[in-house]
């Protein structure tokens, strides 16, 4: 069970006990005074609250977009991944987003800043009381002292590393700040990085109390490693990224499925995972993954049937096609004719459509998008237009990660909300860490490494079961030429750096990744403007687009600038 509360934080927190996943299942039991917090349960209860922000969410359901765990808004449809789907006119500031022309009066801006910087808060709250509680004679052991510290300190990277890939320019806040406003342009990395230390220092690789869910060591390496990988320090990353692998089972054994299924969430491979709940936790919803309530096929026939949004780009799809060798192509172009699916066909033409099966794909596109005529989850055929909601607008995909198996619907899904379940997200799963630590092998010119380690992710993505599709002739066959091979050799580091590059793009695709890889490996500009100009020819709203430097970056919400009085800068260009 993983159901975790969210807490309007004045100085308001829910006292929480027990055992197991159970620190997640308490209710808030009102607003607690100082002396309350000041005992060890206080101080459990408020490192409950700052857990509880990792789903983006303080209460209700709707409108935690911008801040969803999964990063599908800001991480993937302002890159060449994805669409944000649905109707032109529903949501119109997330079109802006597609189209990097957002104002600093965005909602989903605001909605990210308000929620990471609340989940600060709570951090900060939890070591302040943490404090005055160890100068009690009712103090935690030194051990559990040092471990509430850096669970604490390891979640504060967290949204501060969240907020700085979007904002670039942030405040830091911490638990020493008495100023009402902070300046915002100083770096914080630093600061980051002193958080995850600590927490790589003061946490073991067991979980804390026992309770899965919370942040351990393996966790708080990988984060670090990340965080240094940002900074383009790939010789302190690699080891932090060696120890994290080692710790786990190799990553042929675990299936890929596994880290989109419900039912086998918390497994081997998940390193940071936001753990959602919904049902009988009686909260409605509340806890579960909020974040991403809008992206699912839209039909009243299926299990799931909100809100048409998320739509994955021709783009990515054709990035999944493999040369003879079964390997990427690694050029800016996919040479051949563009798979579009039925898109631009007359009404005629799709009544009579039939997938095209000889198509060379590498497997993971039909576990990473729907695409007409293929199998959908345990969802039935995936229908085409009659499960979009505006084809037209959005494309003819479907996004599949983050949806759940129509079986799993009834118990894991919200009261009366369907489209809230309760599918964990991973931040950080084993296959990320691979491919990072194969970009840091790359760029310390250990290239052979590198490949070792992109073979294994591509040994398992050959292990996934060929989707089967009926054909009026030919009856029951494979969806695609399904071809997936290792590489056989990595003949320089350029050529290992797009192969590096390419496979995060394939594993990883539409896990919030996209935009935040472009931008730190300094092609975000190149890519995105190639991207709106093929796009375009398919999305007459792409086609004019152009992405400029500044738009590496979104502007800082103009409430939180009017509010600090004027101590907040704006981004440059905004």
């Amino acid at each position: 069970m993983k159901k975790i509360n969210y807490i309007i934080f004045a100085m308001a927190v829910l006292i929480a006990t027990g055992c197991s996943k159970s620190f997640l299942d308490k209710n808030p039991q009102g607003e607690l005074t100082a002396p309350q917090l000041t005992t060890q349960d206080g101080v459990e209860g408020l490192l409950t609250g700052a857990y509880a922000l990792l789903n983006g969410n303080v209460n209700g359901t709707f409108g935690n977009y911008g801040a969803a765990p999964s990063q599908w808004l800001l991480g993937e449809v302002t890159s060449d991944n994805a669409h944000k789907g649905s109707e032109n006119g529903d949501q119109p500031n997330m079109n802006l987003l597609e189209r990097h022309s957002p104002t600093s009066t965005n909602d989903n801006l605001e909605n990210v800043w308000n929620r990471c910087f609340e989940g600060i808060a709570r951090c900060n709250n939890t070591l302040r009381f943490l404090a005055l509680v160890q100068a009690t004679e009712k103090k935690f052991p030194d051990a559990r002292a040092n471990e509430l510290t850096a669970e604490a300190r390891l979640l504060r990277a967290h949204y501060n590393f969240f907020l700085v890939r979007i904002f670039k320019n942030v405040p830091l806040i911490t638990e020493a700040t008495t100023e009402l406003a902070v300046d915002n342009m100083k770096d914080i990395y630093p600061a980051i990085v002193e958080d995850l230390k600590f927490a790589v220092a003061n946490l073991t690789p067991a979980f804390p109390k026992g309770q899965i869910g919370r942040m351990n060591q393996i966790a708080a390496k990988a984060y670090l490693g990340k965080v240094y990988l940002y900074q383009k320090k790939y010789g302190e990353a690699l080891p932090l990224f060696n120890d994290v692998i080692a710790a786990r089972p190799g990553i042929e054994t675990i299936p890929y499925t596994d880290n989109f299924n419900v039912n086998k969430e918390n497994g081997p491979e998940a390193i940071f995972a936001v753990q959602h709940s919904v049902g009988a936790d009686g909260t409605g919803g509340d806890n579960g993954n909020v974040g991403d309530i809008l992206n699912f096929p839209y039909n009243s026939g299926l299990p799931i049937t909100c809100c048409g949004f998320f739509q994955p780009s021709i783009d990515l799809a054709n990035s999944f096609k493999v040369t003879p060798a079964g390997l990427p192509f690694l050029g800016a172009v996919v040479p051949g004719e563009v798979y579009i699916s039925d898109r631009g066909l007359t009404k005629e033409e799709k009544a009579a459509y039939e997938v095209d099966v000889e198509i060379p794909f590498d497997p993971r596109i039909d576990y990473t998008l729907g695409r007409r005529g293929v199998p959908y989850l345990d969802w039935g055929i995936m229908a085409g237009d009659t499960w979009i909601r505006d084809a037209a607008n959005g494309g003819p995909f479907l996004a599949i990660k983050n949806v759940i198996n129509a079986a799993d619907v009834p118990a894991n899904t919200g009261p009366g909300n369907t489209n809230v379940t309760g599918l964990n997200v991973n931040i950080i799963r084993l296959a990320d860490v691979y491919l990072m630590a194969a970009e840091c092998e790359v760029e310390v010119g250990t290239v052979g490494n590198a490949m070792i380690l992109v073979n294994r992710i591509r040994a398992r993505a050959a292990l996934l079961p060929k989707k089967k599709v009926t054909l009026v002739k030919e009856g029951l066959v494979d969806a695609a030429v399904y071809r997936v091979n290792p590489y056989l050799v990595f003949p320089d580091q350029v050529y290992a750096r797009n192969a590096v590059r390419a496979e995060r793009r394939l594993e990883l695709a539409l896990e919030g990744h996209r935009f935040y890889d472009l931008v730190r490996w300094g092609i975000a500009k190149q890519t995105l403007n190639d991207y709106f100009k093929s796009e375009g020819k398919y999305f007459s709203y792409l086609a004019p687009v152009t992405m400029e430097d500044r738009d590496e970056y979104f502007p800082i919400p103009q409430t939180q600038i009017d509010r600090s009085k004027g101590i907040l800068k704006q981004n440059p260009g905004y």
